[in-house]
């Protein structure tokens, strides 16, 4: 499965050989630069049947260096939650 950008590009040049790699290029950076703004406006982004993110304000804490023992100060912060589509999930853990 592809899993950089280059390697979604030439994947889809090979199925889709009736489209300029520039082009679908320039669509998989649309596609992914709006999936970022949308994520920076605090929006949930859903692919249907596929999987969907969203932002989840982690509060500030106090957090503890493991070499160390020292105690630490982290501020609240943004995090990405992925969740896949029960389809995927179950193609994913099915026994082979």
């Amino acid at each position: 499965m592809p899993s950089s950008k280059s390697q979604i590009i030439k994947k889809l040049a090979d199925n889709y050989p009736n489209f300029i790699k520039k082009d679908l290029k320039k669509i998989v950076e649309i596609f992914i630069s709006e999936v970022k703004n949308a994520l920076k406006r605090n929006e949930r982004v859903e692919l249907r049947d596929f999987f969907s993110l969203e932002t989840k304000l982690k509060k500030a804490r106090y957090a503890r260096n493991p070499q160390n023992n020292e105690k630490i100060y982290v501020n609240e912060k943004y995090s990405i939650l992925f969740k896949s589509s029960k389809m995927w999930s179950k193609k994913i853990n099915e026994e082979k």
